[in-house]
């Protein structure tokens, strides 16, 4: 097979779904083993706390900028490919950083361009499968499962290796992720080119449309509903052990979420489009406020498995079902901005449940899990008001 033919069997689609696959496994790392690696570098519980923060504070001041500046620029592919080179070419500084100061300030910079492209990255590929006729939730559930993949790995390999294998592990990771970006497709079609999607939304500005209650309410509704499982990725194993759970249980238990996760977004084409968007949140928001309900109460393992199935609702069916509500109403001109809004609100939500939950945690236990039960209702009830202002519009949409 000639090298041009090679070329012709790398759809756009399989060309971002090698992205994607790519773009989590760093973070899936981190998550693993970057607490213990800063405990080793002699790093306080304060001061990790306040490494893991920064990155999400400013990556709060830049998401909406980012997502005008990707806007205006004639393919959102070239802010991608330019964050995720920046994102791969900055971790290189951790191999030469010991103490607090230089950690925090090479990992806030290798974490701001990876995480303030990721709104774009969503919102480029959502309007390219649109327009193709193809599946995001397919291409996205990739995500996940390099996420799973090195939630996974990174444990054996400090094993193997030792706990020095974290740096050089994280760097090759964002190095592969840059590479991966430069074979990235065009995500904005000719001007001329055929499309099966229907015809768009208005050209409008962001301002107009979240002026509008029945849009932004929805978008506000699965950010505190996203919160709450935020939370869980926080305290769950923690408070599963408190539970008398071993960790070769919490492990899978884990892993399970996010499979499930994974599951949905597969699954996702085959029933998405018979549902309005925002009724799907709704559901999602609804499993949620069961699911805390019962964590609240320390349910036994084989109760918990179930209830880590859930998360395929309770988190994947939310975000996907934003995702196909922002494309829905908006047109290509504010596509990344109001995707970058979405994260922003979703970002503000999980700074305000960490630091409220884990202050919960230690007068409740367990029992704080009924706020996030709590917080989900509200969610809830912003997704129904806004089904009330303004009825779906049709087939996958609303």
């Amino acid at each position: 097979m000639s090298l041009p033919e090679a070329r012709s069997r790398l759809t756009p689609e399989l060309r971002t779904t090698a992205f994607y696959f790519t773009y989590f496994m760093g973070p899936g790392a981190a998550v693993m083993f970057l607490p213990i690696w800063l405990s080793g570098k002699g790093i306080t519980t304060e001061q990790i706390g306040i490494i893991n923060a920064v990155p999400v504070f400013v990556i709060l001041a830049l998401n909406l900028i980012v997502g005008r500046v990707a806007d205006r620029a004639s393919d959102w592919r070239q802010v991608i490919v330019i964050g995720a080179l920046i994102a791969g070419i900055v971790p290189i500084g951790l191999f030469f950083v010991n103490e607090f100061w230089g950690i925090l300030l090479f990992w806030t910079l290798a974490s701001l361009p990876g995480g303030a492209v990721g709104p774009v990255l969503d919102a480029a590929t959502m309007r390219m499968t649109r327009r193709n006729g193809s599946d995001f939730g397919s291409i996205r559930a990739w995500g996940t499962v390099g996420y799973m993949l090195f939630n996974g790995l990174t444990g054996f390999l400090v094993v193997w290796f030792g706990a020095d294998i974290f740096v050089p592990l994280f760097v090759g990771l964002a190095l592969l992720r840059a590479a991966a970006s430069l074979q990235l497709p065009a995500f904005r079609a000719p001007p001329d080119q055929a499309t099966v999607a229907a015809i768009g939304p208005a050209a409008g500005k962001l301002a107009e449309i979240i002026a509008k209650p029945w849009f932004i309410l929805p978008l506000i509704g699965f950010a505190l509903v996203f919160g709450t499982h935020i939370v869980l990725n926080a305290f769950g194993a923690l408070l599963w052990k408190e539970q008398g759970i071993s960790e070769d249980i919490i492990g899978p238990l884990i892993a399970l979420g996010a499979a499930s996760e994974a599951g949905m977004m597969f699954l996702w084409k085959r029933f998405g489009g018979r549902v309005s968007a925002r009724q799907l949140i709704l559901v999602s928001a609804l499993v949620s406020v069961l699911r805390w309900a019962v964590m609240a109460f320390s349910p036994p393992v084989w109760a918990l498995v179930l209830l880590q199935l859930s998360h395929g609702v309770t988190f994947a069916l939310g975000y996907l079902g934003c995702v196909h509500f922002i494309a829905n109403w908006t047109s290509e001109d504010i596509a990344a901005e109001t995707q970058s809004l979405f994260t922003v609100l979703q970002q503000v939500a999980s700074v305000v449940a960490l630091v409220g939950f884990g202050w919960l945690v230690g007068l409740f236990g367990p029992h704080a899990y009924l706020c996030a039960a709590l917080a989900a209702v509200m969610g809830a009830v912003c997704i129904w008001l806004s089904l009330r202002m303004m009825q779906p519009k049709g087939d996958a949409a609303g």
